[in-house]
């Protein structure tokens, strides 16, 4: 029996563990840090019970296919449930609900401005199309050569994708109010970079917000992480937490052997024919590599056009809010000179957008009876210094000041639970390069083969699977990273 470690127990390093079992390999998981999920992990504490990362449930065929593949379904895990409204969003002079069905979807539109919903139908028309060749072709693709995409129905169909057009652009075409245009573009966000600088082709995420829905894991999103363990070591797969790996150990052209920490602080080895880097790219090659095994310098990874890093706050109140939405996005401020903060002058916001999840809304069980569990978010860039925790307190005051005075309610008062994570965080925990948040941002430069490898070229058998890496960001992908590096092993016979 083949053996393999993998590096990490994130939403990737989870797939790709437990398609390796799945092909008759002995697998083993090395995590720093206590449990399963990475940067879907939960924080339960004083009564309430936090998703620490993803908090948005979106393309559940994705998780449906990757269950299916080992003979399971979804509901064998978890109960999900859509939410209606989607989401709702504050602009500076009014609110709207995002309903869930795309007829009242459609009227909303032609309030806002009139002719809009037939253009919705014209551009969901192209964005299901993009979905689907997009999701049932293109993030399969293991970004080793250009050749993965001589495809005829690809070749047919290429103008239709968008690749060389700009989702700003595209969403202009279609729809002239600010609004709409900031509604149409805020799901490409996910993918970690301005609108201007995400191909149209991104547009499938649109598809995958208006017509496949926004979704909830009763129990919270922790519940993926929680099911996605459980299948892989129904499968086999050995989980060692508390094992934080320190190197890789190199004998000519072979990865040989693992060193890590484990719980009592001692040193271990272990061995293994493959190993899956499934931690943070730039880490595991900087950090565990002999500097001449390493694909890419330092001014590569400088070059790189990351994803936003976060300020979290995990929020516990000791009361009910009336009227508040599941999700909620506060576009009461202008996106654009956030936006050039965060890509440009690389720099503490001054007056952020922001996002709020409460959870309880839909699930009492995540908070003390008549308690409310919230989730603030504020996007920054990467690679910020100065994280105190009193620069932290001044955001927090600032965005709940804000929320009050939309919603009418008082907030600071009800407080009995308050932590903020950021991206000291980020590195402390995750090894995350430049404490990003999400991984790499997926512009046109930094699309499929043109991402960093999911093999090695200087080590026959370390590979690569994660937000790093093809596909690219958000845990649908990774979900398929993981299925995709496992197939790179198996068709190179490692």
């Amino acid at each position: 029996m083949k053996t393999a470690i993998v590096i990490g127990s994130g939403f990737a390093g989870m797939s790709a563990a437990a398609f390796l079992a799945k092909a008759g390999w002995q697998v083993t998981v090395l995590e720093k840090n206590s449990g399963p999920g990475g940067r879907g992990r939960d924080m339960v504490t004083n009564g309430f019970s936090f998703d620490m990362g993803p908090s948005w449930y979106w393309m559940p065929d994705v998780f449906e296919q990757f269950f299916g593949k080992f003979g399971k379904k979804v509901s064998d895990y978890y109960n999900l449930v859509r939410l209606d409204p989607s989401y709702r969003v504050y602009w500076p002079d009014e609110a709207h609900d995002i309903p869930a069905g795309y007829d009242e979807l459609k009227a909303l539109f032609e309030k806002i401005e009139p002719g809009s919903g037939a253009q919705l139908d014209k551009f969901m028309q192209e964005a299901e199309y993009k979905y689907k060749v997009g999701m049932h072709k293109l993030v399969h693709k293991p970004g080793q050569s250009w050749g993965e995409f001589v495809d005829m129905d690809l070749a047919k169909g290429l103008f239709r994708l968008d690749v060389f057009t700009n989702m700003k652009k595209h969403v202009a075409k279609h729809f002239k109010n600010p609004k709409l245009q900031q509604l149409m573009e805020f799901p490409v966000l996910f993918l970690g970079a301005l609108p201007q600088n995400t191909p149209a082709l991104y547009s499938l995420m649109n598809f995958a917000d208006i017509k496949l829905g926004t979704w909830y894991p009763m129990g919270g999103m922790y519940k993926i992480a929680e099911a996605m363990h459980l299948l892989a070591v129904e499968q086999g797969v050995n989980f060692k937490f508390n094992h934080n790996v320190t190197a890789i150990q190199v004998d000519g052209k072979l990865a040989k052997q693992v060193t890590v920490t484990d719980p009592a602080g001692r040193q271990q080895q272990f061995t293994a024919d493959v190993v899956v880097g499934a931690g943070d790219y730039n880490h595991i090659e900087t950090k565990l590599l002999p500097q001449h095994l390493r694909q890419y310098s330092d001014a590569y990874w400088d070059k790189r056009v990351m994803a936003p890093s976060c300020l979290l706050f995990y929020i516990g109140l000791n009361k009910k809010l009336t009227g508040i939405t599941h999700h909620a996005l506060f576009f009461d401020t202008d996106f654009g000179v956030h936006g050039e903060e965060i890509y440009t002058s690389k720099q503490w916001p001054q007056n952020p957008l922001f996002y709020v999840c409460a959870p309880s809304v839909t699930d009492q069980s995540v908070a003390p009876q008549g308690h409310e569990n919230m989730f603030f978010l504020i996007p920054v860039a990467t690679g910020l210094t100065g994280d105190t925790e009193e620069l932290r307190d001044k955001y927090l005051d600032m965005i709940l000041t804000r929320y009050e005075q939309k919603t009418g309610q008082q907030v600071k008062n009800a407080i009995v639970y308050k932590k903020s994570y950021s991206v000291s965080n980020f590195v402390q925990d995750y090894n995350s390069f430049k404490g990003n948040a999400y991984g790499l941002a997926n512009t046109l430069l930094q699309t499929a083969i043109l991402k960093p490898s999911c093999r090695s070229n200087k080590i026959k058998n370390l590979f690569y699977t994660g937000q790093l890496t093809v596909p690219g960001p958000g845990v649908p992908p990774s979900l398929i990273s993981g299925e995709v590096v496992v197939k790179e092993i198996l068709k190179n016979n490692v």
